[in-house]
């Protein structure tokens, strides 16, 4: 029996020794590329587009931190505590409030997968590129989608919003607090209401307003609000912040059909985030340096408070309109109360290319700024004063590179 056993054991070996032979005998195909043989350098820069934003010492610093495991009771109390910052930030109690493992895009989408369903009809502000985005993914998702087209600059109107609301009945409004392609802060005062009116849900993306400007997620009536982490709060791109109401969580619960993201799907996000009070169950790995650095994030506009962030803002970019008018500037945006205070767009001057002014800040100063996006791609010039960008010193060193940008880049004086 021994020496059945060793001769089996031999031949085995022999036969794995082979399996591993024949896994090493085919050639590389691909050899390591020499770029990765050269150490990673990162220019230095300041970021004054509309996001990202440049990373606060603090937040860089939680980036540096080692790993731990996503299911931890450690890391189970950083996510209890970016639970916290968000319904501080939002100003809101929904206990179902969290971060998802994406940017912006991803809680847009998050949003929309849990509360369209196919044939839902769904009324969208399309007054800049995200309202544009938004009426895609409900299209695609099979829901009827009725855009309310705006000039770019424009906002809308209560009466505008109900005129909709009548013809169209949906169950899902779609706004933009802050347009960040067109530099126009949306007023939100009344829609919650107007919308809750008319059977219909709230949905509004607060990605380059959040921290800047004023928004009141309960007071408002605002039934989904999501952001980034990249904008006002200066922390590294690829987390989102999001929150559901009670009457929004019913609209996820009553569902006749699965949402279409197993990876989005709120309910089980709600769970991995604690916010059912059940035992939490895995449902994917959390990027934990990300929510590292969101909640060094969120800390630190606790710190500073959000009435003093919104008054740094509001303060920072009067400045900058004041400097852009000593160039000879136009603003973009016509009217001062739907100017948005965390982006500001400049009309791009006649005979000038917007693309040789941005890259003339780049490649001469080390500043970006950026042209316009969506349906003001050539109109505008977008200037991002976000967080701890939004300073005194930094439009003086935007403005001085401005003057000289315009100075040298060529003009058609035709």
């Amino acid at each position: 029996m021994f020496r059945a056993l060793t001769k089996a054991s031999v031949l085995w070996a022999r036969r794995a020794a082979g399996w591993v032979g024949n896994m090493a005998s085919h050639q590389l195909l691909v050899q390591p590329p020499d770029a990765l043989r050269r150490p990673l350098r990162v220019p230095s820069r300041l970021l004054l587009g509309p996001g990202p934003s440049n990373l606060q010492p603090r937040v860089q610093a939680a980036g540096g931190l080692q790993v731990i495991g996503h299911m931890h009771k450690e890391m189970f109390q950083v996510m209890d505590d970016i639970k916290q910052g968000i319904q501080y930030v939002f100003q809101t109690r929904n206990a179902l409030t969290l971060a998802v493992s994406g940017a912006g895009h991803c809680a847009l989408e998050t949003a929309l997968f849990n509360l369209l369903e196919p044939g839902d009809s769904f009324l969208v502000g399309a007054n800049g590129v995200w309202g544009q985005r938004a009426a895609e993914i409900g299209e695609r998702i099979g829901a009827r989608v009725h855009p309310m087209i705006k000039e770019p600059g424009g906002c809308y109107t209560l009466q505008e919003v109900e005129k909709g609301l009548a013809q169209h009945k949906p169950v899902l409004l779609f706004l933009t607090h802050g347009e960040s392609s067109t530099g126009v802060m949306q007023p939100l005062d009344g829609f919650g209401e107007l919308c809750h009116r008319h059977q219909c849900l709230l949905l509004v993306d607060a990605v380059a307003s959040l921290g800047g400007v004023p928004i009141y997620m309960d007071q408002q009536g605002i039934d989904v609000l999501y952001a980034g982490s990249q904008k006002v709060l200066n922390g590294p791109p690829g987390v989102s912040l999001i929150s559901f109401s009670s009457k929004a969580k019913s609209k996820v619960s009553a569902r006749k059909t699965k949402p279409f993201s197993f990876y989005m799907d709120v309910m089980c996000l709600a769970n991995l985030w604690g916010c059912d009070d059940e035992a939490r169950i895995f449902h994917h790995t959390t990027p934990i340096i990300g929510l590292f650095c969101l909640r060094e994030s969120l800390a630190l506009i606790v710190e500073q408070g959000l009435e003093a962030s919104w008054r740094r803002h509001r303060e920072a970019s009067a400045y900058l309109h004041s400097r852009l008018r000593e160039l000879g500037l136009q603003l973009f945006v016509k009217d001062p109360a739907t100017r948005l205070h965390t982006v500001t767009t400049v009309a791009v001057p006649a005979g000038y290319h917007s693309r040789d002014l941005t890259s003339y800040l780049m490649d001469r100063h080390g500043i970006e700024i950026t042209g316009g996006l969506g349906p003001s791609l050539g109109k505008v010039l977008r200037i991002g004063l976000l967080g701890g960008n939004a300073t005194r010193e930094n439009v003086d060193r935007l403005a001085e590179a401005l003057r000289e940008a315009l100075q040298c880049c060529p003009r058609n004086r035709l």
